[in-house]
């Protein structure tokens, strides 16, 4: 028996099944042999980056006229499913450059810029960032200190982002720094320009296998085709994370997923006391609770996908599936390790490797409890945050 348990996949198009299921076979392909290597040397696969764009996984939602799939919300959660199935720290890589890179230059983004960068991201020949977490600002973005001051022609950009996925080795980053009357603004910074470095975080026990640094802008020189003219405000930005977080709700049940199904496998496979651990009482009742809460999640995530389709999904609707879809997988991926007893700590199997990358995703992208305040403001009209 698969995780479909209530037969999502008849409530699918024919385009979406095939999305779902050339992705899970590249990724089982591609991925799945390689990626335990890769997190216990803390490696990024970059190799991969071009194979993502070959199979259609960067920007599936952009209009194809710009390199992208063309496709709906629901076939790019499936694709970030079943990319979290390898790995999360490889679907953060493949959100940042969908939602958060690739994103904001369409909708945010001069004719020009959509030309220049889009196609070039669509393959992974470019590889893109996000910049708007700063040292001192995580959950509250609005007290950014990064700058934009125009001079002359140009704009200057000084401040410094941290916690940026794909930073040391990306080509471009979309940046949000206020300018001189305190507003939000959006910048391309491209690497080579004088003043700006990405350094590498290391020392992780979490996505080992995605590359994350720093974004440090030291009198940076933006000229003035590299704005994003069409929107500023903290709410240009935010709608990035809206959309990012949506593929986060879908990615998580992938994590949950094959914490499970390799769970039960073991189960039906490991003999004590004379017979397979599966026939016990409280191992059933753990992957009765594995499937169960994975599959609440599938029907989530499936009705917000509708919502997103029909431009109706709200940022609350969003917080409620990344805030529970996460949390489930985290569970899910705890109780899966606890079946595979010792076996579960190695890296002949992914749980823990999914475990820890999961105590980061149900951090990043708003932590459990700002989403859980979201929620609270949404339900009683009073934002407890501010």
């Amino acid at each position: 028996m698969n995780t479909d348990f209530y037969a999502i996949e008849d409530l699918l198009s024919e385009d979406q099944v095939l999305v779902q299921n050339s992705t899970a076979d590249f990724i089982q392909k591609n991925v799945k042999p390689i990626i335990e290597e890769y997190a216990q040397k803390a490696s990024f696969p970059q190799h991969l980056v071009s194979r993502f764009g070959e199979m259609g996984l960067f920007g599936p939602a952009i209009p194809v006229e710009y390199g992208g799939g063309g496709m709906d919300y629901i076939s790019y959660g499936l694709i970030m499913q079943e990319v979290e199935k390898g790995d999360s720290g490889l679907r953060s890589m493949a959100s940042v450059q969908s939602s958060l890179v690739m994103f904001p230059i369409h909708e945010f983004g001069s004719e020009a810029q959509k030309k220049k960068f889009l196609p070039k991201l669509a393959t992974g020949e470019y590889l893109g960032c996000f910049g708007l977490t700063e040292p001192n600002h995580g959950s509250n973005p609005s007290g950014m200190e990064t700058t934009l001051k125009k001079e002359g022609k140009h704009y200057v950009l000084n401040g410094a982002k941290m916690w940026i996925t794909n930073s040391p080795v990306a080509d471009i980053a979309v940046v949000w720094a206020k300018n001189e009357e305190g507003r939000v603004k959006g910048v391309i910074v491209e690497k080579g320009m004088k003043g700006f470095t990405a350094p590498e975080i290391h020392n992780k026990w979490s996505l080992r296998a995605s590359i994350t640094g720093e974004l440090v802008f030291d009198n940076v020189i933006i000229p003035e085709e590299n704005i994003l003219p069409l929107k500023d405000g903290l709410g240009a930005p935010m709608k990035c994370l809206d959309n990012a977080r949506y593929g986060i709700a879908w990615g998580a049940i992938g994590a949950a997923m094959d914490c499970y199904e390799t769970a039960k496998d073991y189960s039906l496979e490991r003999i004590q006391f004379d017979q397979p651990i599966g026939g016990f009482q409280l191992t059933q009742k753990k992957l009765s609770e594995m499937l169960t809460e994975i599959t609440k999640a599938q029907l989530l995530a499936l009705r917000l996908g509708q919502l997103k389709n029909a431009g109706k999904a709200t940022t609350a609707q969003i917080s409620m599936a990344k805030r529970n879809n996460v949390e489930i997988a985290l569970k899910i991926a705890r109780e899966a390790r606890q079946i595979l007893g010792g076996m579960g700590i190695t890296g002949d199997y992914p749980i823990m490797r999914h475990m820890m990358n999961l105590e980061s995703v149900i951090t990043y992208e708003g932590t459990h409890d700002i989403h859980l305040l979201i929620l609270g403001a949404e339900i009683t009209g009073i934002p407890s945050f501010k």
